[in-house]
Order: structure tokens, then sequence, then C-alpha cells
């Protein structure tokens, strides 16, 4: 692999891993993509208040070393392409990083940046919570119920890319072998794509995720499928996620039916609950039960769905979260487009972006910092002082600028009164 192009700071030092766990100095090294079009705008929003989040909460004795590397059209015109070698080498490298919305490149060669990242370094699991913030307008009633962790896996399913045109040899050549072998009737002039779903891909993820629930004190996981229709693939992730939860969990984890027959519908102290629902019945449920589901882990293109519908109940992308995590590698990232008609305009909402530095922080168990940025946030909406995205929903508030909004965060943050997270 290549050198980066980009020289990372002398100052900070390397994240490493001792026997799988992380182990982070006090000024570690961490690699940022500023992003395409609106990513120079919120990115210096959200670096402003990382960097405040933690000098106030360690007081000086810890900080980030940023070194910058490039992908997208930054990338592109400083080096002649969209992806160089040496970015993914430089997060591989040093094991955490930050990065705003990129540029899908038109044309042939990479078809999404954000999913060339994800396989490259084999980022299988993308992490989306969406948890409400009071006062963030939100188009249901009860938006405070809503409290989850969307681990959605990423590397199979449609994200495998595995497809043929219709028309093309190739796909007439599998519509004939399935027709002929199999007696399938698939038509003449169909697409042809394949959905691959494994036991390795499946159970990592679910693995991740209990993980998850049991760090954070969270007593609910949810399996989430099409395995009623798709009993070989989806079907397959449901069974294969209770194999990994029993054979690797069985201390912990109990599933609904001793749920009732054994503890009478509750959950008792220091377990979890392993359940499953079906996907179209889930979109239903976080509508209308959202307070019963916690962590949900789910294959990718049902995880793409309902990680989208979620954010929309708790504000939009725009406050929404994101990570994709490895073994060893987490790449934290905004969670919207480039909204390139803004571009440089210092009017876009930063929040997805803070929010996902937030997440970032807790990865680094820097949770004093993420606590200082959360409860800011929260203060800075309910004083009404927002951008122009959720100010146009909310009566009587003060329309702010990106670096303006980050300026009223910054100058909430307290270190007397932080009220407590969900997961505490």
């Amino acid at each position: 692999m290549g050198e980066p192009k980009v020289a990372m700071p002398e100052t900070g030092e390397r994240i490493t891993f001792v026997n799988g766990e992380i182990r982070v100095p006090h000024h570690p090294i961490i690699p940022f993509i500023e992003g395409d079009g609106i990513g120079p705008d919120i990115w210096r929003a959200a670096r402003r208040v990382l960097d405040a989040a933690v000098e106030k909460a360690y007081e000086g004795g810890r900080s980030i070393a940023w070194g910058e590397i490039f992908a997208g059209e930054s990338a592109k015109n400083k080096f002649g392409e969209w992806l160089p070698e040496g970015t993914t080498q430089a997060i591989s490298d040093f094991s955490v990083a930050i990065k705003g919305p990129l540029t899908t490149p038109i044309g042939g060669g990479i078809r999404s940046l954000n999913v060339t990242l994800r396989q490259i370094l084999d980022l299988y699991a993308c992490v989306r919570p969406c948890r409400y913030i009071q006062g963030v307008p939100s188009p249901v009633k009860e938006a405070h119920k809503l409290n989850v962790v969307i681990f959605r896996e990423n590397t199979e399913d449609v994200y495998a890319g595995i497809e043929w045109k219709q028309g093309t040899a190739e796909a007439k050549e599998i519509i004939h072998f399935l027709n002929s072998r199999f007696s399938t009737r698939l038509r003449e002039d169909s697409g042809i794509g394949v959905k691959p779903i494994s036991i390795f891909g499946t159970q990592r993820l679910v693995r991740k995720a209990i993980r998850y629930a049991l760090d954070h004190r969270r007593t609910r996981v949810t399996l989430v499928h099409k395995g009623n229709i798709m009993k070989f693939t989806e079907g397959a992730f449901r069974d294969w996620g209770y194999q990994v939860s029993r054979d690797e969990f069985g201390e912990v984890c109990i599933n609904e039916d001793e749920l009732w027959q054994t503890y009478d519908g509750k959950i008792p102290e220091g377990k979890i609950l392993i359940n499953d629902r079906i996907a179209d019945s889930m979109f239903q449920q976080v509508l209308l039960r959202p307070d019963e589901y916690e962590v949900i882990a789910l294959p990718n293109l049902n995880g793409d769905y309902l990680s989208d519908a979620c954010a929309a109940q708790i504000g939009g992308l725009g406050m929404a979260p994101g990570a994709n995590i490895g073994d060893r590698v987490a790449l934290f990232e905004s969670t919207h487009g480039t909204a390139p008609k803004y571009a440089g305009q210092d009017k876009v909402n930063p929040g997805s972006l803070i929010l996902s530095g937030v997440l970032m922080l807790e990865h680094l168990g820097w949770q004093e910092a993420a606590d200082l940025i959360y409860s800011a946030v929260g203060k800075t909406i309910s004083q009404k002082r927002v951008t122009y995205d959720l100010g146009r929903q909310m009566e009587g508030a003060t329309v702010v600028k990106t670096s303006e909004f980050a300026s009223a965060i910054i100058e909430n943050m307290t270190t007397d009164h932080r009220p407590q997270t969900a997961d505490q």
C-alpha cells in the first residue's frame, strides 16, 4: 500500500490495540476528510466543537492531533484520483477517522466512495444511533420515545453489488441456467442480481450489536429480517443471529419464549432480550411502539431503509450521526449528502457531523467530552438558536449560521451540570 500523500502531525501518538482492545493515548492522531460541497463548512464547525469539548472536559490534559487526508473532489483536484491509496492506508494505520459527505463520481469506476471505503477497510457495521433531542422539530407526536442504535450489515446483501444488466450475455446465461436447471420462470428481459448473506457476515454483526448492548447497558437486541419470504438469506440472518446469542452470550441472552415462560415478561437485571421482527412490521413498530426497541441488527438493505426512517422521526438526517466500524478501524461520518448548492454559504446544519464526533469520542472512551457536547447541543436547541432547516419549523427561532451554531454549542458547554445520557 502507498504512503499517505499528506503529512500526519508530528505531535500526537497513534491509537493502538492490545489483545483486541483499543488503547487511546491522551493526544491521539486522528485523520479527517473535510468532504465535498458543504463538507468544509460543517467540518470547521464540528472540529471547533470537538476541540472545545476535549479542552473543557480534560482541562488541557488531552487533545486531538488532526491530520488532513483527501477523498472525493478535493482528492481529484489535488492528486487526479477520487480515492488515493494513501488515504485508506492512513485510516487503517491510525484506526479512527472522521469525514464529511463525499460526492459520488459520475461515470465509470467507483460507484460510491462511501461504499468503497467501507469495503476496502472492512467496516462491516454501519452504526446509526437515533435518539431524539428535545425541541427538534419532528413529524411524530412522541419522538422522545425513540432511542435506538441500528447496526446495519455493510458488506453483503445488495452492497455486494453483484448484478448483470438486462439483455447482456451474462444476464441471459444466468436466466437460462436457472430456468433450465432449477425450473424457475424468470422473464427473459430481466436484470439479475445476487443477494449473498453469510454466516460469517451475519454473526460478526450481531456479535458487535450484542457487545454494544452489554457495554452501554441496553437490554434488548432485535433482529430484523424478511425471513417469511426469503428463508435462506434473510431467514438465515435471523437464525444465525440467534445462534451467536446462544453460543457466545448464553449466560446473559434470553429469547422471548424464556422472557414470558420464565421471567413473566420482565427482563431480569443483567440479562439481554434477543428477539426478532419482520422488516415491514418493524416500520410500524418504530412508529407505534418505539420505546420497546433499543439495539437493532439488520441486513444491509433493511438497515438502509429503517435507519433513514428512524432519522426522520428525530428531525432528519441533519440530526442523525453515523459510523462505520470494523474489528480495528472506525470511520465516523455525516449521514447526509454534499448539498453543493449551499457550499461555502456557512448556512447548513452541522448537527450530523457534530453528533458523529460525539460517537467518535465515545469510541475513544472520552465520555466526559461526549456528554458535554450532547448536553450543549440540547441546550442550544432549547434556546432556539438553530440553523435555517430547523428554524423554519420552530416558532420564535433565531436562525444562525453554521459557524454561529457551533459557537452557541461551545458557549453552552458547562461541566457543573450534565444531564444523564440515555445510556447512563
